[in-house]
């Protein structure tokens, strides 16, 4: 006794995407560009820090100079 040919047919399971999914998707592609944008204004604000903590050091530094230099 012989099995019945076995017929492949194509199945495609294409799963529709929750809306959850869908949302969060559509976020990522909104967002990508502003998350650039966070990224470089932390940067910049983490570079304006150091600056000013800098010149509050370099203030500090004359101001001390000019208080022992006096007589």
């Amino acid at each position: 006794m012989q099995a019945a040919p076995v017929r492949a047919t194509a199945v495609r399971a294409t799963a529709i995407p929750s809306f959850t999914t869908a949302l969060r998707a559509v976020e990522s592609l909104l967002m990508s560009s502003g998350q650039r944008t966070a990224r470089r204004n932390a940067w910049t604000s983490v570079l304006e820090d150091r600056r000013r903590a800098k010149d509050r050091i370099e203030t500090e530094r004359v101001l001390r100079q000019s208080v022992v230099g006096r007589p």
